[in-house]
């Protein structure tokens, strides 16, 4: 459970059955999973911690050698990570990785989905964007940024974000290789009620109910044929959680001097191919002498 005004999360696995239909297993709810103490993972000096849990009953031995967890990041000033996706971040945000390890599918070609709910203040608006780029050089063979954004209605002021690059990791130490497609759904009024003993009850009040709107969005992991999880049995997904608007990334200065260079060259090449052409033509004409 996280603030983006708040967010919710809760785990979804499954798989395509015949006739392009697919089959969702029982979910994963994440308010019901037994989780470990933070204080061993808490790094002050870094400030870092990781949660890590396991659901309270585990009937198909799922989780006998696997766990969820989620990793939390704060930042003292802007800058970008390190590991893939190298999100570009502030000293406003938060990064937040979604991390599913050594869970055991319940299905052929099983694929997992997060699902993001996010209650929203009255006077407060969600809007998900989609910015695409030419630069992937931090994250290479991604071309896409999402952001879920809140604002407000009086002003247009962005409040809020959550912000994510389209893609998906299967390894510790993540490398381009190991992407895994990402794909997000479109952000939808959520139906459901919030549990009684929630957190986000004790956040917002009692109005949650009335005063209150819940959206979701599902963010999917996997490609076409639904087998990388089944290779890796393991998934991590960062997102950047932050207040104000958005980090919006600028060309690199490798692709910047790539495109001068890709510009430039044609110029170049003309301009030179030019004045060849003029000198050679001046010296074919000073060849014959002036007839008086």
């Amino acid at each position: 459970m996280l603030m983006l005004n708040l967010s919710l999360w809760a785990v979804f696995e499954y798989s395509e059955a015949k006739g392009l239909e697919e089959l969702f297993y029982p979910t994963y709810d994440l308010s019901g999973f037994s989780w470990d103490s933070v204080n061993r993972t808490l790094n002050h000096t870094a400030l870092t911690a990781e949660f890590s849990g396991v659901p309270a009953t585990d009937p198909g031995g799922s989780f006998s050698n696997g766990s969820v967890g989620f990793r939390v990041t704060a930042y003292e000033a802007g800058g970008r990570d390190r590991p893939l996706p190298s999100l570009l971040h502030t000293a406003n945000s938060s990064k937040v990785e979604f991390v599913l390890a050594g869970v055991a599918p319940r299905g052929n070609g099983s694929r997992f989905a997060l699902e993001v709910a996010t209650v929203e203040e009255p006077g407060v608006v969600q809007e998900l964007r989609s910015a695409r780029s030419i630069d992937d050089e931090y994250t290479p063979t991604i071309f896409e940024m999402l952001s879920l954004v809140a604002q407000s209605q009086n002003d247009s002021s962005t409040r809020s974000f959550l912000q994510w690059k389209a893609t998906a990791y299967g390894s510790r130490s993540p490398r381009r290789e190991d992407n895994i497609q990402c794909r997000s759904g479109g952000l939808q009024a959520a139906n459901w009620t919030l549990p009684a003993s929630s957190i986000v009850r004790a956040y917002f009040g009692e109005g949650v109910g009335s005063s209150y709107t819940v959206s979701a969005i599902n963010i999917s992991f996997g490609g076409e044929d639904g087998e990388v999880y089944q290779e890796k049995r393991y998934l991590s997904w960062s997102a950047l959680l932050g207040f104000g608007q958005p980090p919006r990334d600028t060309f690199s200065p490798l692709v910047i001097s790539i495109m001068a260079v890709a510009l430039g060259t044609p110029m170049a090449m003309l301009l030179v191919g030019g004045c060849v052409l003029l000198f050679a033509q001046r010296k074919r004409y000073s060849e014959y002498e002036p007839i008086n």
